[in-house]
């Protein structure tokens, strides 16, 4: 006869927990100049120990001076650590309006509204995807190395939510084996939003449908197998290939019409918003290249002295007094994340004009390679903190407005021994594909000659790769007659 009990069992885990005061600087660090002042605004709301002062009614070294006078005592100090820091679209909308006219966008079940409700109210602003899959790599189990790589992924997301570099390109910035690599980008497919981590639309469609439980109906066999007659809405030939009905077919279609051609476009801000750099670069009077860092949005903070003043009277309870060491401790942990953010960001900003020299003198076309490990060990930090203070944020150039994680590039080495970034590259196939005729298309073969005129040796798929990035359609799709 079988019989049961209740057991006491002990198992050990690897878990990273967040600290509130973590918690803060890192999304200090990760915030733009004008998402930063909401944030900061949100503290001095709880914090009655914060307070504002004018901007313009006080220098720099004012500035700098109220900070120093701001110290209490030896207990009371907080050493901020730099390793705290470390931690085809038509096609699917032309299937939705062909199959499903009346769907708005992204269906989701009473449990899927659940299962992210949490997550969905405390989405804000422009890294707010960042965060949210910050915070479901926090609750799930790996290795320091997955961890490590996990960050770094969700950091290199384009704005669609896909990966685009390859797993080899990451693994050589992370110095870390590929296996682990491709372990991060598994984990970071299962998260929510649903096909997030993906390298592509195909590859993003593919995963929604298997983690659907759909890996093996004809809706997965379309965009796995025959994903260039999909897009080309070829019903009879898939049906044919399939050796099904095009009834079934438009079912599929019908299917493959719901899914989310871009996950992370639901925690996108409006397009329309205006860009407010964090940093100018500029050439002064004299010839020199100087920084200048956006304050305009970043309120300047400091301890309120009345309350410092009365703790040091003595006369408050002692629940009182800590309570207010407390938030004076989170008031300065709060300071010191602003100042090391600006701090931060300056020296990225310095080794990137220093390191990109010459795409400062002369524009997109002298673009060279360069990682955010390069900069990192540079400035003595680790690559995920390059990477959330770049992430999100933008510099005045003279040639133009750009996102700091343009200048992160991999890119090609000419005959002549000449670094080349894959921007550049993308660039020069931009342009050579805008100077064809309609009427004779160039290939992504002749492409390849032309730029090995160029002593730029790449590969056709590499070249194909490239233009699908760009958003430019295949040969026989630019074809005019």
């Amino acid at each position: 006869m079988s019989s049961t009990s209740l057991q006491q069992t002990q198992n050990q885990t690897q878990a990273l927990t967040l600290s509130p005061q973590l918690q803060t600087s890192l999304k200090v660090l990760q915030a733009p100049a004008v998402e930063l002042r909401t944030v900061i605004l949100e503290e001095l709301q709880a914090n009655p120990l914060l307070e504002e002062f004018a901007t313009n009614s006080i220098s720099i070294d004012e500035y700098k001076d109220a900070q120093t006078s701001d110290k209490t005592s030896k207990d009371d100090e907080i050493n901020f650590d730099k390793d705290d820091f470390s931690i085809l679209e038509n096609m699917i909308k032309d299937l939705r309006e062909q199959y499903d006219p009346e769907d708005t966008g992204v269906q989701y079940t009473t449990e899927d509204e659940k299962r992210h409700e949490y997550f969905m109210n405390s989405l804000t602003g422009s890294t707010s995807l960042q965060q949210h899959l910050i915070e479901q790599a926090e609750l799930t189990e790996s290795s320091e190395q997955e961890h490590k790589a996990l960050l770094y992924l969700i950091g290199s997301l384009d704005d669609n939510g896909f990966l685009t570099d390859s797993v080899a390109e990451m693994a050589t910035t992370l110095n870390t084996p590929t296996h682990v690599i491709d372990k991060a980008i598994t984990l970071l497919k299962s998260f929510d939003p649903t096909g997030v981590g993906s390298k592509n639309l195909q590859d993003c469609l593919t995963t929604q449908l298997e983690l659907d439980g759909k890996g093996d109906s004809i809706a997965a066999r379309i965009v796995r197998d025959h994903f260039q007659l999909l897009a080309r809405k070829r019903i009879p030939e898939l049906a044919n290939k399939l050796h099904t009905t095009i009834e079934r077919i438009q079912e599929a279609l019908q299917g493959i019409a719901r899914l989310d051609p871009a996950p992370a476009r639901r925690f996108k801000p409006d397009t329309n918003t205006v860009i407010e750099p964090d940093v100018t670069v500029y050439k002064d009077e004299y010839g020199e290249w100087q920084i200048e860092l956006n304050t305009e949005y970043i309120p300047r903070l400091r301890i309120s002295n009345t309350y410092k003043e009365l703790l040091a009277k003595g006369t408050l309870s002692k629940k009182e007094r800590e309570f207010m060491i407390e938030r004076m401790r989170s008031g300065k942990f709060l300071i010191n994340s602003i100042e090391q953010r600006q701090h931060t960001i300056e020296r990225i900003t310095a080794e990137i004009l220093r390191l990109q020299m010459d795409f400062f003198e002369s524009g997109v076309s002298k673009l060279r390679p360069m990682t955010m490990d390069e900069i990192a060990q540079i400035i003595d930090v680790h690559e995920t903190t390059v990477s959330r203070a770049s992430a999100n944020k933008y510099v005045r150039t003279p040639h133009g407005v750009f996102p700091f994680k343009y200048f992160f590039t991999t890119g090609y080495t000419s005959e002549e021994g000449e670094s080349i970034s894959n921007k550049v590259v993308k660039d020069m196939i931009r342009h050579i594909i805008e100077d064809e005729t309609n009427t004779h298309p160039l290939s992504d073969q002749a492409i390849t000659e032309m730029l090995a005129e160029k002593d730029i040796e790449i590969a056709r798929r590499t070249v194909a790769k490239y233009r699908e990035e760009l958003g430019i359609l295949p040969t026989h799709l630019r074809r005019r007659y």
